[in-house]
């Protein structure tokens, strides 16, 4: 099984990448750093007579990506009760790879393509981070993308996910559910 997880924080060794690492330990997966990539915004062209045109940025490495896992984890902070920017601008982007000629098999393969949501916040997430778990829904349901799994973990300072029990322990029940689907016994 081919994993990728797209890191949505701002903040190296943030604390939704560290929850991200407890639901991946000892599985094998490629992380991919959003903050590190130059993504251009969408520039909505959908209704254009000429379309989307090419953009010259790191985003076909977010399609290669998609078109090479069989699982996904969307981790980000929760940001004013939403998706971090850099998440956000990645999910628009999709609305353009989707259509790009260059890969006509991209939307085919996002139905087979499993997704989770990995989201850590400061301010009562458990319940406040519920709206943008439905918002991911809503994304998968559009592109017909399983959405098997979501964690919420509670932080706010550098390194204070390590404290919320309840996501530790999620992290670790999804860990082992992934390793018995990777490593039958």
């Amino acid at each position: 099984m081919n994993i990728t997880a797209f890191i949505g924080s701002s903040r190296a060794g943030s604390n939704s990448e560290q929850l991200t690492d407890y639901v991946l330990d000892g599985i094998n997966y490629v992380k991919i750093d959003l903050k590190n990539l130059t993504i251009e915004p969408i520039n909505d062209l959908r209704h254009d007579n000429n379309g989307f045109q090419f953009v010259d940025d790191d985003y076909d490495q977010i399609i290669h990506a998609f078109l090479t896992s069989d699982l996904v984890i969307f981790a980000t902070p929760i940001y004013w009760y939403s998706m971090s920017g850099i998440m956000k601008n990645m999910v628009d982007r999709l609305s353009q790879a989707i259509r790009d000629e260059r890969f006509p098999q991209l939307k085919e393969k996002l139905q087979t393509t499993e997704a989770l949501v990995v989201a850590v916040g400061g301010d009562d997430p458990y319940i406040k981070g519920l709206p943008m778990i439905q918002q991911f829904q809503y994304i998968f349901d559009f592109l017909k993308m399983p959405f098997s799994s979501y964690i919420i973990g509670e932080a706010n300072k550098p390194g204070e996910i390590i404290h919320d029990e309840q996501a530790l322990m999620q992290a670790s029940i999804l860990n082992k559910k992934l390793k018995v689907r990777i490593y039958p016994i």
